[in-house]
């Protein structure tokens, strides 16, 4: 994907959208009960970098706070805008999340290290969201936003 929405290798975009962002919603967050995997360390360090993180899981239905704040079962259904959807889940799983995406029209979508899925990519770019693909939010924000 070349298309100037996708700046996965456009490093001075990638440090302005990490600067710039104040609310992201992680989509696939886990609970304080995963603190040593990704989907729960990276969003906690966003949040303790004074971002807001709102909690958007896929599973535990019977969580209603992570992080000390009020979880969504939809993007859509987080209300105020949203600078990034950092996302942790498997490539092929994104494509169920579509829909959901484009309705809460996110500045951005960020897929975390090994994730990709073009398709999505392209499609949230049609409608002018930025798109970001296979990196870590947490190591950019620790190299361009001055933390760690």
């Amino acid at each position: 994907m070349n298309d100037v929405r996708d700046i996965s290798h456009d490093e001075a975009r990638v440090a302005e959208l990490v600067r710039s962002a104040r609310r992201v919603a992680v989509l696939g967050i886990k609970t304080e009960a995963h603190a040593d995997q990704p989907a729960f360390y990276v969003p906690s360090y966003l949040q303790s970098a004074g971002l807001t993180v709102i909690p958007v899981p896929v599973y535990y239905p019977e969580v209603k706070v992570i992080l000390g704040q009020q979880v969504y079962r939809r993007l859509a259904d987080v209300p105020g805008p949203i600078d990034i959807v950092d996302v942790f889940r498997r490539g092929q799983d994104v494509t169920g999340h579509l829909d959901d995406l484009l309705a809460a029209r996110p500045r951005s979508v960020w897929l975390q290290s090994g994730i990709r899925n073009d398709k999505v990519a392209e499609r949230l770019i049609e409608v002018g969201i930025t798109v970001v693909q296979s990196r870590c939010l947490m190591v950019d924000h620790q190299r361009f936003a001055g933390r760690g």
